[in-house]
């Protein structure tokens, strides 16, 4: 194990051979795949590189490859994972509201077996495989392995030092640093902030803002059920609060409201906005996309945000070939696709930390591990009930219409949590 390695979630990051099966004895087959990542994000372009590993390991099967909507599977995942139309393997989201649901309903295999015969549990450190293990009433963090996720994500501020510069703005150190900078976009007549409001963007705002006053006990009763939830309390309502001050204000334009997370990508992209909150799953994209100077950076002042073990490969319980998808699984776990995440801007679990080569890469994974050593996942707003995701998409476009206000906001995330968590 590297030093870098060492530092990586608890060892994330380990130094392992990939196991499995060369193949070659399901002659004939199709191994049928479904994933929703964006051909040149780094795990699209993994994951592409993995197909074809896997199709010259296994001579005469090919895989059937489909893209997928995020949004898409989130809707319908569930009914689809019970008819004949199952794939063999898809990636699908982590979290108690959704794998966890899935494995409750008994739509998925349970992987434990194969995690501990090919090593998966060796190879992803502790941190990430909190997502991985799902109790009988489908809560996260223990139980059986129903998915393997084989990167880590989390989110940064994005933004555009070329616009920055433009408007002599120095890079945010601090949070008010950070207001200040957007004070001076909104003076100069340009909304500092991505955004959309139809999809999981604008609610991550208001979360970070959230996690900003909140400590690593709040996230455990939001997200595992280790004690009382209220909605109204400090850091809640600090997070609604500046939200909706921050549409006021013009840091976040209303008419976002519709957008969906591809906009607010392509939003920044094309110089339009000169920051955007959001994950790690766009660093590859725009390593490959972007036409100016940009950097990352932590969001200021917060030892909290948004992030854990990637989506996860999950084997619906009726898929046909789940020795394949097992065999699929493993390559995405061999050093060659691990190290090629790496450098492509992804977060690996499994690579070779001497083998990462590229610079803005290197500073995704420095950021990840300053968050790993303090204990800084915090991961998802939507995952404690079935169907917050919807509720959270609602909600937080009203309160950026004005239609709702802050406290009839948070009136609504009780009502749905308190509905739904299970009673611990």
């Amino acid at each position: 194990m590297t030093a870098l390695a060492a530092a990586a979630l608890s060892g994330a990051l380990l130094l392992t051979a990939c196991g499995g099966s060369d193949g070659g004895s399901a002659d004939g087959k199709t191994l049928k795949l479904w994933h929703y990542e964006a051909p040149n994000s780094a795990m699209g372009q993994a994951w592409t590189e993995a197909i074809k590993e896997f199709e010259a390991k296994h001579p005469g099967v090919k895989v059937e490859f489909e893209a997928k909507g995020f949004d898409q599977m989130q809707k319908t995942a569930p009914m689809i994972l019970n008819s004949s139309e199952a794939p063999d393997l898809m990636e699908y989201n982590k979290g108690n509201a959704t794998a966890g649901h899935l494995s409750k309903q008994g739509l998925l295999t349970d992987l434990s077996a194969e995690a501990t015969e090919r090593g998966w549990d060796k190879r992803i450190g502790a941190g990430v495989r909190t997502t991985s293990v799902y109790d009988a009433e489908g809560v996260m963090g223990s139980g059986k392995w129903y998915g393997v996720p084989n990167y880590a994500e989390y989110t940064m501020v994005f933004y555009n030092k070329d616009l920055f510069a433009k408007y002599k703005i120095p890079e945010p150190k601090t949070f008010d640093e950070l207001t200040a900078a957007m004070d001076t976009f909104v003076e100069n007549k340009v909304t500092p902030l991505a955004n959309a409001g139809a999809e999981y963007p604008a609610h991550q705002y208001l979360y970070q803002l959230a996690l900003s006053k909140a400590d690593r006990a709040w996230v455990d009763a939001y997200e595992l059920y280790k004690g009382k939830v209220d909605f109204h309390d400090a850091a809640w309502t600090y997070g609604a609060e500046t939200f909706a001050d921050w549409v006021q204000k013009g840091y976040i334009s209303k008419d976002s409201t519709s957008a969906k997370a591809e906009d607010a990508g392509v939003s920044f992209l094309q110089g339009k906005s000169p920051i955007l909150f959001s994950g790690s799953w766009w660093y590859g994209r725009f390593q490959d996309e972007a036409t100016f100077d940009w950097g990352t950076f932590l969001w200021p002042d917060s030892n909290l945000t948004l992030g854990s073990g990637g989506n996860l490969w999950v084997v619906p319980k009726g898929a046909e070939n789940k020795e394949l998808a097992y065999d699929f699984i493993d390559i995405t776990m061999s050093k060659k696709i691990q190290n090629l995440l790496g450098n492509k801007g992804g977060v690996p679990v499994a690579a070779d930390a001497s083998a990462i080569t590229d610079p803005k890469s290197k500073t995704l994974i420095d950021n990840f591990n300053t968050l790993s050593e303090r204990d800084g996942l915090a991961f998802y707003p939507d995952w404690p009930v079935s169907g917050f995701y919807d509720v959270l998409v609602s909600e937080t476009q009203k309160l950026m219409t004005g239609s709702a206000k802050p406290d009839d906001y948070l009136d609504a995330l009780q009502e749905a949590y308190d509905k739904d968590a299970p009673k611990r």
